[in-house]
């Protein structure tokens, strides 16, 4: 199992004529049809600019560079595609591919999902109740025998730190030197090397710590819930995988961003 690399995003700057903009419209209406169905592509926005109209900008994000070029750019898809744009190639500006950065986030106008759980005490809380009950569990005790008292308190630093809170948990296990969030990812997935987990105990996991919410008093809302539940499967999965024999070291990442209906921007 490998860490596939980041999706690529492809940036095309266009300036359209104002007498030319309405066909260049609906050419690309016509163009999107091909690239939505291309294999290759995650998604694709056409904007134009709000103080010059005659600037256009199409994000395409890309499963990588080399799936666009060599993929894409080679089938039948394209072909359609470049038909209908082809008369705007002169006008393009800018034609470049872009990978994203540990640098991203959310605004203020949508809560995270950390805030909207009530924040650093809320995940404390949650904590401290699914542990007592790990530990309780005739088939999740023996998995934590030699628990350490802080390991509740830092599960509650790497959750909120998911869900969109402080990053506390990289801050103090990030890359070497303390690097902040280079590293949180990979020192997490250490501490399962070797503990054989089993999908019995993953389920169990999963199961105890949904009770664990609704004793803690998480909000139980629909799209609340779906997130961390999705979030709880997606890292109890990987932790079944890193525990086994034939896991291999991750290379450094940061912490997944865990948002609203939105997973990390890589795959496992």
């Amino acid at each position: 199992m490998t860490t596939t690399p980041p999706h690529t995003v492809e940036y095309i700057r266009y300036r359209i004529p104002a007498d030319r903009s309405a066909e260049f419209l609906a050419a690309y209406t016509h163009a999107a049809v091909p690239l939505a169905a291309a294999p290759e592509c995650v998604d694709y926005e056409l904007t134009r600019c709000e103080e010059d109209f005659e600037h256009y900008v199409l994000r395409i994000t890309w499963t990588s560079t080399k799936d666009h070029m060599e993929g894409f750019r080679g089938s039948e898809r394209f072909k359609e595609f470049f038909a209908h744009i082809r008369p705007y190639v002169e006008n393009i500006e800018e034609m470049r591919h872009y990978t994203p950065t540990a640098v991203r986030g959310t605004g203020a106008s949508t809560p995270t999902l950390f805030a909207w759980a009530g924040g650093a005490e809320s995940f404390t809380r949650l904590t401290g109740i699914f542990y007592e009950k790990v530990l309780r569990d005739d088939l999740l005790s023996p998995l934590f025998a030699d628990l350490p008292p802080e390991h509740a308190e830092h599960v509650a630093l790497w959750l909120g730190e998911v869900f969109g809170g402080p990053t506390a948990y990289s801050d103090g296990h990030g890359g070497s030197g303390g690097d902040s969030g280079s590293g949180g990812h990979a020192h997490m997935v250490a501490q399962h090397f070797g503990k054989s987990i089993t999908e019995p105990q993953r389920r169990r996991w999963v199961n105890l710590i949904q009770d664990a919410a609704d004793e803690a008093g998480l909000p139980t809302d629909a799209e609340f819930r779906s997130a961390f539940v999705a979030y709880v499967e997606w890292g109890t999965r990987l932790a079944v995988y890193f525990s086994g024999p034939d896991a291999t070291r991750p290379t450094d990442q940061p912490v997944p961003a865990w948002n609203w209906g939105a997973a990390p921007p890589y795959q496992p």
